[in-house]
């Protein structure tokens, strides 16, 4: 199903505003439940973490940056 692109800019504008700071607040969460690891490793569950959100979402924010085609 391809969303039309003022869909993908409101849908990429909440993602951005509501659902990745709560994803943020879960990931610190998760991470602090177990004892906390050397720097070095916490680093790379962060990066880990932060590249991981975006793959199943880059269908939404592809080309959002461009002008509207439709127009």
């Amino acid at each position: 199903m391809a969303l039309r692109y003022k869909t993908r800019k409101w849908l990429a504008l909440l993602i951005l505003v509501v659902a990745l700071p709560l994803y943020i607040v879960v990931a610190l969460n998760l991470v602090t439940l177990f004892e906390r690891p050397s720097v070095l490793v916490e680093l790379l569950i962060y990066v880990g973490l932060g590249v991981v959100w975006a793959f199943p979402l880059k269908f939404v924010f592809k080309g959002i940056g461009q002008p509207d085609p439709d127009a």
